[in-house]
């Protein structure tokens, strides 16, 4: 992602906003697009905290400062908030702090509409300061364009994975016509920079077409009317060679004839030929048919074992009493291009060997849970000691999820305040990320660190 800083923004929470824009990475390798910081979309309006123009949609990031940090915090979008149970004081009789921020989104993607290609969303992001561990958002409202939530780099991926959700990339020129109508002071951006932020290019082979007024005839002086033509006479068929001669093949007869040593055709030895001769004929394809049955049922049985074993579902592991049921894997060399944070940073200066993740959907307690896992390893036990320092810090990045990267899982993973552990064995560290499909995560959930301990030993396919 390529920031691109227009002025000082608006909210006390900007630097969190800033810094996790930052860590979704330069170009393609996690989300792509282009953020433009404390861009002013409307004339008349207020700037925002964020603008960012994503291959797939577009969100407008709006910080909102709490009184003080929180460990939860209740945020329906039309009731009013409360933070550790406390009630958030809101301005001008508005049922919660976010009411005025989310009218200012709605007339920034009225505006937007127009120019947008087709099924190409907008979204808002709600940036909570200046800390908040855990985000309650009703259902209803998780099933909208609105996310609330502490910006880190795992939230603010997660919310730029669901809400920039379009069918197809976003081409390179109506990315730039965006650009231009949210910052109209930001810099022109070429097609090969935005191409490499994961736009579409432009085709120079696609035809153009555009609607032309049917060409007018030309006027011609009157003249005599045509005396009416002559019907056609009708064609003369062209005629036929004649047909050759039919050729009759002939072939000689022999002829039997009886004798000294030749039984003649009416003899008893005849005969009994002749009557053999059948029974033979029927025992022979007896035979044949026997076989034939015996190799098909043989090749069939074969066939039929063979295609059981390919349509089999993969069997889950099953760890600690958990089932594991693999989603997506995959190794990679280039470790640092599928980390984000302090983690890309310490990729990026001491390189590693190879990195393979898995994505695993495990069953908690009767609830589906995500599991992404991580194991890098080193050239040696010195930098795998502190690349697991460094991922073990709070706030210090972390590997991005697989299956989020491939938009394999079946519905969104809720992996921001997931349950973290991690696990060294010489060369190779293993990062496990543990979180809910269908409820909000904690990082001390008991069911979901359990999942994430049984998952430092799963085998990645």
């Amino acid at each position: 992602m390529r920031l691109v800083r227009l002025a000082p923004q608006p909210s006390r929470v900007a630097d969190d906003i800033r810094a996790a824009l930052t860590s979704l990475g330069r170009g393609e390798t996690v989300s792509g697009g282009v953020a433009l910081i404390g861009a002013r979309p409307l004339p008349s309006g207020r700037p925002v905290d964020a603008a960012v123009v994503l291959p797939r949609g577009v969100l407008l990031v709006l910080g909102i400062d709490l009184p003080g940090p929180a460990l939860r915090l209740e945020a329906p979008l039309d009731a009013p908030w409360k933070a550790d149970g406390w009630a958030v004081p809101a301005p001008d009789r508005a049922p919660n702090p976010a009411a005025a921020k989310l009218a200012h989104a709605e007339s920034i993607g009225k505006a937007l509409r127009p120019a947008l290609p087709e099924g190409m969303p907008v979204g808002t992001v709600l940036a909570i300061g200046p800390f908040v561990d855990t985000v309650d958002q009703p259902p209803a409202d998780l099933a909208g364009a609105v996310r609330v939530l502490h910006p880190s780099a795992t939230s603010m991926l997660a919310a730029t994975v669901s809400l920039a959700s379009a069918p197809r990339p976003c081409p390179a020129a109506q990315a730039r016509r965006l650009i231009r109508m949210l910052a109209p002071d930001a810099p022109a951006l070429s097609e090969e920079e935005l191409v490499a932020e994961g736009f579409a290019a432009e085709d120079p082979l696609s035809p153009v077409t555009e609607k032309l007024p049917p060409p007018k005839p030309a006027s011609r002086p009157p003249s005599a009317p045509k005396p009416p033509a002559a019907p056609p006479k009708p064609p003369v068929p062209p005629p036929q060679p004649p047909r050759p001669a039919p050729i009759e093949v002939t072939a000689p007869v022999p002829k039997i004839v009886d004798g000294p040593g030749v039984p003649g055709r009416n003899s008893p030895t005849d005969l009994r030929t002749v009557r053999w001769l059948p029974w033979a004929a029927i025992g022979l394809l007896s035979v044949l048919l026997v076989t034939a049955i015996v190799l098909a049922t043989t090749s069939g049985g074969g066939t039929g074992k063979q295609s059981t074993a390919t349509s089999t579902a993969p069997a889950p592991q099953f760890v600690d009493g958990i089932p594991f049921l693999a989603r997506d894997s995959a190794s990679d060399p280039r470790c640092a291009a599928h980390a984000v944070g302090d983690v890309q940073a310490s990729l990026q200066r001491t390189g590693c060997v190879s990195m393979k993740r898995g994505s695993f959907e495990a069953t908690v307690d009767g609830r589906p849970a995500a599991v992404s896992v991580a194991e890098i390893t080193f050239a040696d036990t010195v930098a795998a000691t502190e690349f697991k320092k460094v991922a073990d810090n709070p706030g210090g990045g972390s590997v991005t999820d697989l299956a989020v990267e491939t938009r394999k899982w079946p519905r969104t993973p809720h992996f921001e305040s997931a349950a973290y552990l991690s696990a060294d064995d010489g060369t190779t560290v293993r990062l496990v990320l543990a979180g809910w499909f269908d409820q909000p995560s904690t990082t001390t959930d008991p069911a979901l660190v359990r999942a994430a301990r049984a998952a430092t030993t799963l085998r990645i396919p």
